[in-house]
């Protein structure tokens, strides 16, 4: 093997590794939260912070962390991202309290901001131009194994060992992995812009008051002045970011990309895909647990039909979208899976059977696929290519956040309509929250419509060239 070709082999290793336990961490507790509320104690608004600590972290520092490799050196700053990660780690898993388990999460998602985005971008610079095709897939697939696996791998290892092992299985896989990125990967640096420090305190601080404001709105009472001030206060910090990235030099999400309907549709559509997909997800492995009496494994293994169905739809969603173009196919798939949760809020009992949930589950999943796969084409087309890794960072963020409201607000649903005291009082919660998860993934699919149709007579090799360049763009 030449050196060369090693060098690329180790790179792939490395960054296909680190993505993955990235993207596991997004719904790996899912499966485990009854048992670190059975252990640690806490109430609903303390098993949201659990997953919006990591996931809002992540999506405010997403682009911050790309533009701080840029600068300082991004093999640099990936080993530095990867040990924070490791040791926020090992930090939630010997975590006495829910408290400090919440604060390790937050930790972990600052890792993973720095981490995630150079994984692409020293993937990049490792493998040569006429290869980096199939290393992307590659990387894609992994990645993807994440996302499918993880309330199956969090059940498993909650069932049959502890929670606590959720976040210890990183540890060892970041320790192998920092020597490794220190001998293996090739430093390199961007352009070194400046670095938009307004920008990120501006939207940590007002999704930050957003988030808090829904979590302790239920608690608190929602006229109770601290719960005013974060809704209020995030409110106009958001405002703030958006009138910075209007008229201030160098933001970190400039607001003139908005202005073409292909941008602001595909990436309302994600959000709002991520708000409903993320907060039903967290409702249902509960309830899979708590009201119908499965295992941590069992309710892991019952939620793959909609979790892993991306792995086996998505190539026929390519082909589909290289037929009739990406917007059809994103709408269609909001479409399915607004469907789908909507059925599984008419079947959702005390006693339902899987069978019954099951036609809910598999529409989710194929409405899940065919979103993915064409989705982030349809961003990268939309943007010229000097734009495409500001498009893509923002795709991602959007995602994140997408992801720590719906928990939010649709755990604020649940507890305004029932709670944990019984089986029958989690339903009455549950069911319209699911009902709001559904409607809000419709409203999802009606954005993606806003995408103007592919003009007729450009062929599909078009976006699949858009489609080749979305991994590329993203580590620019």
């Amino acid at each position: 093997m030449s050196q060369q070709k090693a060098h690329a082999v180790w790179a792939l290793v490395i960054t296909s590794v680190a993505g993955f336990m990235a993207a596991l961490d997004n719904l790996v507790v899912t499966t485990a939260l009854p048992s670190i509320r059975e252990d640690l104690g806490g109430a609903l608004h303390d098993l949201e912070w659990t997953v919006s600590a990591y996931t809002l972290t992540f999506a405010v520092l997403l682009m911050f962390g790309a533009a701080l490799g840029d600068r300082f050196g991004r093999r640099r700053l990936f080993i530095g991202g990867l040990a924070l990660f490791t040791v926020a780690s090992a930090a939630a898993a010997l975590a006495p309290g829910i408290d400090s388990l919440i604060a390790a999460r937050a930790v972990q998602g600052v890792g993973a901001a720095v981490m995630m985005p150079l994984t692409l971008t020293l993937l990049t610079a490792a493998v040569p131009a006429e290869k980096r095709g199939t290393a992307y897939g590659i990387w894609g697939a992994v990645n993807g194994l994440a996302v499918a696996c993880g309330p199956l791998i969090g059940g498993t290892l909650t069932e049959h060992i502890s929670w606590q092992w959720i976040f210890w299985l990183n540890v060892p896989l970041g320790a192998a992995l920092l020597p490794l990125a220190r001998l293996r990967l090739t430093e390199s640096y961007g352009t070194g812009a400046p670095l938009d420090v307004r920008g990120t305190l501006l939207a940590s601080g007002g999704l930050f008051g957003i988030v808090y404001g829904l979590v302790r709105g239920p608690v608190e009472g929602w006229t109770e002045p601290v719960v005013l001030i974060g809704l209020f206060a995030g409110a106009a910090l958001l405002a703030a970011f958006v009138l910075h990235g209007t008229r201030g030099r160098n933001p970190m999400l400039p607001m003139r990309l908005f202005r073409s309907r292909a941008f602001a549709g595909i990436n309302a559509a994600s959000m709002l895909m991520f708000l409903g997909m993320f907060g039903s997800i967290f409702l249902l492995s509960q309830y899979m647990q708590g009201v119908l009496g499965y295992s941590p494994t069992e309710a892991g293994l019952r939620m793959l039909p909609w979790t892993g169905m991306p792995m086996l739809v998505a190539p026929l969603a390519g082909i589909l979208s290289d037929r009739v173009g990406g917007r059809p196919v994103v709408a269609a798939g909001l479409f399915l899976q607004a469907a789908g949760l909507g059925y599984l809020a008419s079947v959702v009992t005390a006693d339902a059977s899987y069978a019954a949930q099951l036609p809910g589950l598999i529409l989710s999943g194929i409405g899940m696929a065919l979103f993915f796969a064409p989705a982030s084409a349809l961003v990268m087309a939309s943007v010229t290519p000097v734009e495409q890794g500001i498009a893509s960072g923002a795709n991602n963020a959007l995602r994140e956040v997408g992801g720590a409201l719906g928990i939010a607000v649709m755990s604020s649903i649940f507890a305004a309509q029932g709670g944990y005291e019984s089986a029958q009082t989690f339903v009455d919660g549950l069911r319209p929250a699911i009902v709001v998860g559904a409607g809000v993934v419709g409203l999802a699919g009606v954005a993606a419509l806003v995408i103007p149709a592919r003009r007729r007579g450009v062929p599909a090799e078009a976006e699949r060239a858009a489609e080749s360049r979305v991994f590329e763009g993203a580590a620019r």
